[in-house]
């Protein structure tokens, strides 16, 4: 049986994208897991193309595991790291948000999970402001 990872689109639209993420593991665990490509993001109208994304606000459930949160760049860059075992919102809109600053950024977000065990799960909920 393998690691289940479902996400889900809640919103994608010229400024703002919200997306939710359902982890159960089991085997494998996730290392630097593609969660959010920018390049498949809906496009603003006149057809310009999203290029980063600032992380405005994540609600999280954790059991028995951290997860990483990594800004994708030539050498990624941690985000923020969800603590095990705990549930709980961080809200960064009041200063607009975390920005990728690492070298060669790609605009993706990528997930690792950290210290996990047979049926660890997390549920996460990104609000991302789009950048273009």
């Amino acid at each position: 049986m393998a690691d289940t990872f479902t996400e889900k689109v809640i919103e994608d639209g010229p400024r703002k994208l919200v997306k939710s993420f359902a982890y159960t593991y089991v085997d494998t665990g996730q290392s630097a897991v593609l969660a959010i490509d920018v390049s498949g993001l809906n496009t603003r109208q006149d057809g310009t193309v999203c290029t980063n994304l600032r992380i405005n606000k994540i609600w999280f459930s954790t059991i028995g595991l951290s997860l990483k949160i990594l800004f994708d760049a030539s050498t990624d860059t941690l985000a923020v790291e969800l603590p095990s075992d705990y549930q709980g919102e961080f809200d960064f809109s009041s200063f607009g948000g975390l920005l990728n600053s690492a070298a060669s950024p790609t605009g993706d977000i990528r997930f690792t999970t950290v210290g996990h065990g047979s049926g660890d799960t997390y549920t996460v909920v990104l609000e991302c402001t789009k950048e273009y």
